[in-house]
């Protein structure tokens, strides 16, 4: 009989999750969240890059957890290289700020990051497959590949990207952006 109860108890239990899902049409989010969703919405606006976008790089480089600090040096949610920071402050015009808050601040990080996102989208003519593999392995790495022809910049020759990390990295961001725009009706 007691066992009989327990099964009657965990089957209420699963059918009420189920139906929690199915009633829920955004339950897809619990496991695709996006935080610091005001700073990327503020920044991707100003610098005009897709939010999504920015998200999913936060995604990949530090799963949204700040003042993260890569083996390389790579400071904060978006892992910025500290010489790339100090460029981009004196390039965009923003504020010049300790390299402290670069990596503890998300607001700071996130518009640092996004700025330089704007900047490889003028590089890299709007190509989002490339412009992410630059944020990754350097603009320079990225035009000399699209230079000679080792790779063409398209999201169905990504296998021919001749850095492991990088390749890997795009295909994540790109996973992580699909997801994003199909959980979420805007941003």
């Amino acid at each position: 009989m007691k066992i009989l109860r327990k099964k009657r108890v965990l089957l209420t239990l699963f059918v009420g999750f189920v139906l929690i899902l199915f009633f829920n049409s955004n339950w897809m989010s619990w496991f695709y969240p996006i935080q610091y969703k005001d700073e990327i919405r503020q920044y991707s606006k100003t610098y005009q890059v897709d939010p999504f976008l920015v998200a999913s790089i936060i995604r990949v480089e530090t799963n949204f957890k700040t003042s993260k600090q890569s083996n390389k040096g790579a400071l904060g949610l978006m892992q910025i290289m500290p010489d790339t920071a100090n460029w981009i402050m004196d390039s965009a015009q923003v504020p010049k700020v300790p390299l402290d808050n670069v990596k503890h601040e998300p607001g700071t990080n996130i518009e640092l990051g996004t700025w330089y996102l704007h900047n490889l989208s003028a590089k890299f003519q709007d190509n989002p497959v490339a412009i992410v593999a630059a944020y990754n392995a350097g603009p320079g790495k990225v035009q000399e590949w699209l230079n000679k022809g080792v790779w063409d910049g398209k999201e169905e020759s990504i296998k021919q990207i001749p850095f492991g990390e990088t390749r890997h990295y795009v295909q994540r961001v790109i996973y992580y952006y699909r997801q994003y725009t199909k959980i979420y009706n805007e941003f």
